[in-house]
């Protein structure tokens, strides 16, 4: 039973159940505001990076700061989330997961907010200009973003997601998520040692992926990178989808 038939047992319409005829069970009460953060992950040469923007409001202003808004009352506190980053960074079908709602009395000192967390996975390439541009955002390498002094409890928003990021990312391949269409086994490498936070062994790593044979690999060469050139893969999707429907288990 979903929640909506659970909570209308009376058969009427939901807008009706705010009729003044009827008891004011929470009478009373105080409504809360309810927000929602973003924890926008996005993997950029070498390493994953966390989008954040200057704090507009005082006393915190200047203060970096997770990018997020507030649950309108016509929207459920998922689509808030999808609306947020979909307002920010253009981008539809974002991947994107709740991590925690944070409710401590006094984590804004100005007013009671209730706020839920998530986190999006985006590549970052697409949107370097417009969140510059319009929205004075900017992608900070995870190494460093860890050590700044962030707006309220978003340091703690932050390690939450990662840590969920972290564990997620071993047992589902979500990590294609941060990645163009085509990327090399080194760029693949790199991202999963920048998301664990540990050095993985190249050959081990290689060769694990590749029996799961979940990559295409393409004719095309990236150039520069050395003599010889580093062939381009992409995910196969499809294929991912029929192993999981045969018991397949993805694990790094």
């Amino acid at each position: 039973m979903s929640d909506s038939s659970a909570l209308n047992q009376t058969n009427l319409p939901i807008s009706r159940l705010t009729d003044s005829s009827l008891p004011h069970y929470h009478a009373g009460e105080i409504g809360l505001l309810n927000s929602v953060d973003c924890v926008i992950f996005g993997f950029y040469g070498t390493e994953l990076h966390i989008l954040l923007h200057k704090f507009p409001y005082e006393p915190f202003k200047g203060y970096w700061a997770l990018l997020g808004g507030f649950v309108h009352l016509d929207e459920n506190i998922d689509d808030a989330a999808r609306n947020t980053v979909e307002r920010l960074t253009s981008l539809e079908n974002v991947y994107m997961e709740q991590v925690y709602t944070f409710g401590n009395v006094f984590r804004v000192p100005t007013e009671r907010v209730i706020t839920t967390c998530y986190y999006a996975l985006i590549e970052v390439e697409p949107t370097l200009s417009k969140l510059s541009s319009n929205f004075g955002a900017t992608w900070h390498p995870i190494s460093s973003a860890l050590k700044l002094n962030l707006v309220y409890d978003h340091l703690s928003m932050l390690h939450k997601a990662l840590d969920q990021l972290r564990r997620k990312v071993r047992y589902q391949p979500i990590g294609f998520e941060l990645l163009p269409e085509k990327f090399t086994m080194l760029e693949l490498r790199n991202l999963y040692e920048s998301i664990l936070g540990r050095p993985l062994d190249k050959r081990n790593f290689s060769k694990k992926i590749l029996n799961m044979n979940l990559l295409v690999k393409l004719k095309e060469k990236q150039k520069g990178t050395s003599r010889r050139g580093a062939y381009y893969f992409c995910f196969d999707e499809k294929r991912y989808q029929e192993l999981v429907s045969k018991g397949f288990l993805f694990e790094i």
